[in-house]
């Protein structure tokens, strides 16, 4: 098990596009052992977020991210979205499983769902592109 677990995390953070079940992750997956975090929103001079999010490394989640449309923004963060390992996104009941993004953006409004398994400890961001505020990244620690 530990041989497999450590397969499934360096295929992640290599990008192998190996399927979930391949490593024993869709029990990890299944409905009752994903975490839903709060909602990240989209909006013209408001915070992407409530608070830093702190993550368990090996577990599953649930991320929405939500735009009202108010301008074309996106969210930034390649090292987060390396050191997770990507299931799918869902955009308007589509499903898309990517090998890795670097980042997201809404022309219009909307909401996507990202599910993910944290796999990297470390401290990340996910920002506006182009900002420096506090108000508009969120840090992300996976512990």
């Amino acid at each position: 098990m530990k041989r497999t677990a450590l397969a499934a995390a360096l295929s992640a953070l290599v990008g192998y596009p190996a399927a979930a079940h391949d490593f024993g992750f869709a029990g990890i997956l299944s409905a009752s052992n994903m975490e839903e975090l709060p909602d990240l929103t989209l909006s013209s001079g408001k915070p992407v977020s409530d608070g830093p999010l702190v993550l368990k490394s090996g577990r599953g989640y649930e991320l929405t991210i939500v735009s009202d449309g108010t301008d074309e923004l996106g969210l930034e963060g390649g090292n987060f979205f390396r050191a997770i390992w990507i299931n799918e996104i869902v955009v308007n009941d589509l499903e898309i499983r990517p090998y890795g993004i670097q980042s997201v953006e809404f022309d219009d409004a909307g909401s996507m769902e990202i599910e993910f398994i944290a796999i990297k400890p470390g401290r990340y961001d996910l920002r506006i592109p182009g900002t420096t505020g506090a108000s508009q990244r969120v840090e992300i620690t996976i512990e």
